[in-house]
């Protein structure tokens, strides 16, 4: 298992109380004094380091760079990011049956996902270290996120991609910022090993959460949860779930609460326990922790409707396996299904997410039937990228279009029709309470419905 432990000595290395550590073999190195990925000598992970640890007192302003104290520079590359919404969902609070449920949706930065907050700070390193090429493989999101920076920074950028498997809304956003786009013949893990090579002759500084300045940026995801909730309840959350993929957010709010607790800002006692989150067709972390496994076991084929964690080998395993362990959490895989049912439930709140984000909503209604997360618990679910990352997902998950006369007493005409036909099912319904044949009214009620706006459209 890698060596996670914060120490109070400040190597030699050190450039303004910031330096990278292996997570692995324990050398430090340099923070901006050459690129580096991983450790010279054993190829470990690295993380970021800080000779002085903030508390909650010492940030100000909001968004990303309110935790400036806790980051490596002033200010970034913004546009700006951070500060997104702890939203309140009653109805689904009440149906999962915990005891607080509220959900941080990521999707309400800049290009909507949490990858925001990772490129504010990833690119500004890059010129720290006076780089001119930015690249990195990506299921979308990365792609969006890094465009955007790239652009705003005016470095040239290129995104990897596996051909035919990203949303569309993604691969506009990287378009339209201005990125040249690669369409590789494989998947996720292929596209970052060849990233991984073209960063190690020289030809692109990578921004994949390989990268520990990636992560720090993503770390505040945590620092706002505790503060929100804090500031709401009094306390903090009892559980964190959230989707994985390459586990990068995992390994982040880990990191987070490891430098509160360091620094006194929380105790040990405050740390929520982390919960992660995998689609069944990708669920290599998931399989580790069921197995007690110290590392993953990559899954060279994956498939699920929620692309933004189509991943088979979670590059930062190392630092995530000890995260959910460490705070009693767990991980558990969810089906396709299970997923879009979580987001159509998460949209009738008001709340429009991308599949992948819905699998931590997903998630956290498995383990509560199963019993492993109580119903006393304050829980915060993760949700990572917007509706609209993915409108193809969306459209099949939500309604259909009914079409309708150019008239207006038709259209009230059929409005009536359908409201009559509902207004029957819940009625039938609403009689039936007590009785066995719920289940089977309901199912009928859908069909039926489902049958009428069928016919209604062929008129």
């Amino acid at each position: 298992m890698a060596n996670l432990q914060l120490t109070d000595e400040t190597p030699a290395v050190a450039d303004d109380g910031v330096w990278l550590a292996c997570i692995e073999c324990g050398e430090t190195f340099a923070p901006f004094e050459a690129i580096r990925y991983t450790c010279d000598d054993c190829d470990g992970l690295l993380e970021a380091r800080y000779a002085d640890l903030p508390t909650f007192e010492d940030f100000e302003g909001e968004g990303v760079w309110r935790y400036s104290a806790a980051l490596p520079f002033e200010v970034g590359v913004t546009l700006p990011e951070g500060h997104t919404p702890l939203h309140r969902v009653p109805r689904l609070e009440d149906e999962v049956g915990v005891d607080t449920l509220r959900i941080k949706h990521e999707g309400m930065n800049p290009t909507g996902s949490f990858k925001d907050r990772g490129m504010t700070v990833g690119v500004r390193v890059a010129e720290e270290l006076g780089v001119d090429r930015l690249a990195c493989a990506s299921t979308g999101n990365t792609s969006a996120a890094l465009a955007a920076y790239g652009a705003r920074a005016g470095l040239e950028t290129l995104v990897l991609l596996p051909a035919g498997k990203v949303a569309a809304g993604k691969i506009a956003q990287a378009s339209l910022h201005g990125a040249r786009i690669l369409e590789v013949d494989g998947n996720f893990d292929s596209c970052l090993d060849i990233v991984q090579e073209l960063a190690a002759r020289g030809e692109a500084y990578l921004l994949n959460s390989l990268n520990p300045f990636r992560l720090e940026g993503q770390k505040t995801i945590g620092l706002e949860i505790m503060e929100q909730f804090s500031d709401d309840y009094g306390d903090y959350p009892d559980r964190i779930v959230l989707p994985v993929g390459n586990a990068g957010n995992t390994a982040a709010l880990y990191k987070c609460f490891r430098e509160l607790v360091e620094s006194g800002a929380i105790d040990e006692d405050d740390v929520p326990k982390l919960t992660g989150v995998q689609a069944e067709g990708s669920a290599p972390m998931v399989e580790a922790i069921e197995e007690g496994n110290d590392e993953v076991r990559r899954w060279e084929d994956v498939e699920t409707i929620a692309t933004a964690i189509r991943i088979g080998n979670p590059v930062n395993a190392p630092k995530a396996l000890p995260g959910i362990r460490e705070t009693s959490g767990t991980a558990v895989a969810v089906s396709d299904k299970e997923i879009t049912d979580a987001q159509r439930s998460l949209a009738g709140e008001g709340v429009g997410v991308e599949p992948a984000s819905a699998a931590s909503v997903a998630g956290l209604r498995k383990l509560r039937e199963r019993g492993e997360i109580g119903d006393d618990e304050q829980v915060v679910c993760l949700t990572t990228g917007h509706l609209l990352k993915d409108p193809d997902a969306a459209a099949a998950a939500g309604a259909e279009p009914e079409p309708v006369p150019n008239d207006t007493d038709a259209i009230l005409e059929h409005i009536d029709e359908g409201s009559s036909v509902a207004g029957a099912i819940r009625n039938g319904v609403s009689k039936a309470t007590d009785s066995s044949l719920v289940p089977a009214l309901i199912a009928g009620g859908l069909g039926v419905a489902y049958l009428y706006r069928k016919l209604r459209s062929k008129e």
